[in-house]
């Protein structure tokens, strides 16, 4: 069987990447930019170091920053409203998963309106047109959806989110600077990063992997792993070493898929609005140790990546069980808690694991499950 790799034409990484931008788009002969960034990152003055490029280069520019941490239909649909009533030809995304899953859902239905009807691009939409051109420009380390051809959405109405995969979706340049994530809070810098390692782990073992994709989560394992508490003190190494980290493990997952840990960390934010890199983390060791009856072999190279003492003399299991500790450590070691006591109600744990089931990354997991399975790992973390 053929894989699939899809990937940005040109990405751009380091410091000072974001100067790349302003001739990116004079190159193309572009006229004026449609930016989709989130209100705290206007405050902050994130958004600001790309505006300041594209003043001083006589660029016209419109921002849109309706956009909630977990976008909704109505910012997509008010952003594509927003979007066709700018004269804009081309979106620069500047934030993390929020404003670029935002922007992905704009510029594809700005490209094919047959698809106004948000709800018609779950799973895997027949897109006809790539989206508008796309800058991404990423200001955390841990979606990776600058590189992605996923994006996610939340049905407020129907408490649910969904997943939508396409690859006219992906933004042609992507722009990593570890500059643009400095300002990152501590809390978030761990959210993100984990949510990163998420990617990696869940990639490297889902049913869909393949030796490219190995490749690119081992290595992405290793530069999270080393780099993570780095970031959450602010290095700047620990933050390059973040913002390459999460790129890479992007470059895998987004092609070969991902499990249940996401599934159910959908659920999660969607009804309770938990911070998606929470959630991930949370369940990481017990998805973990859920598909270790099917895939645990694996997770010897995972401990290693991850630089577990003394793992090449152990077997099988004790390998496996050292590499799900070094995981709850990591997430320890950053701040995140340790259960889902305080977030996660019982009366809603039904409703959750159904949610999952249905979700489009559960089919990934590299062990089959039900309902039934999904409401015991649920109720294992109350």
């Amino acid at each position: 069987m053929a894989n699939r790799i899809v990937l940005n034409t040109i990405s751009y990484h380091g410091h000072g990447a974001i100067e790349n931008i302003v001739p990116e788009l004079k190159a193309r002969g572009f006229r004026k930019a449609f930016l989709t960034s989130d209100a705290d990152l206007i405050k902050f003055g994130v958004t600001a170091k790309i505006t300041s490029l594209l003043e001083k280069a006589e660029i016209p520019y419109t921002v849109y920053s309706d956009i909630k941490p977990n976008p909704t239909i109505e910012n997509v649909q008010n952003g594509v409203a927003a979007f066709n009533a700018s004269g804009a030809d081309c979106i620069i995304a500047i934030g993390g998963g929020s404003s670029m899953d935002t922007a992905k859902a704009i510029g594809i239905i700005a490209t094919n309106p047959e698809f106004s009807d948000v709800r018609s691009l779950e799973g895997v939409a027949p897109t006809k047109n790539h989206a508008v051109f796309t800058i991404a420009v990423s200001t955390t380390a841990g979606t990776a959806a600058e590189v992605t051809i996923n994006y996610v959405i939340t049905d407020v109405e129907k408490k649910r989110k969904f997943v939508c995969v396409d690859v006219n979706d992906i933004p042609e340049i992507a722009v990593v600077d570890p500059d643009m994530m400095s300002t990152m809070p501590r809390g978030l810098t761990a959210a993100t990063g984990m949510d990163a390692l998420t990617h990696a782990i869940e990639g490297y073992i889902t049913k869909g992997h393949c030796a490219i994709s190995d490749m690119f989560h081992l290595e992405a394992i290793r530069l999270i792993s080393k780099n993570l508490r780095g970031a959450v003190a602010n290095t700047p190494e620990g933050r390059e070493g973040m913002a390459l980290g999460q790129y890479i493990a992007g470059m895998g997952f987004s092609n070969v898929g991902l499990g249940i840990v996401h599934s159910m960390a959908h659920g999660l934010s969607a009804l309770y609005d938990t911070p998606h890199g929470v959630a991930c983390a949370i369940l990481l060791p017990v998805g973990l140790e859920y598909n270790k009856c099917v895939s645990g072999q694996r997770y010897r190279a995972i401990g290693r990546a991850m630089e577990v003492a003394g793992i090449d003399g152990m077997n099988d299991e004790e390998a496996a069980n050292a590499t799900i500790a070094a995981v709850r450590q990591l997430s320890a070691d950053v701040g995140i808690p340790a259960n889902l006591k305080g977030i996660l109600h019982e009366e809603d744990v039904s409703f959750l694991a159904q949610s999952a089931f249905d979700d489009a990354c559960r089919p990934g997991n590299p062990r089959d499950t039900s309902v039934g399975e999904i409401v015991e790992l649920y109720k294992s973390q109350l």
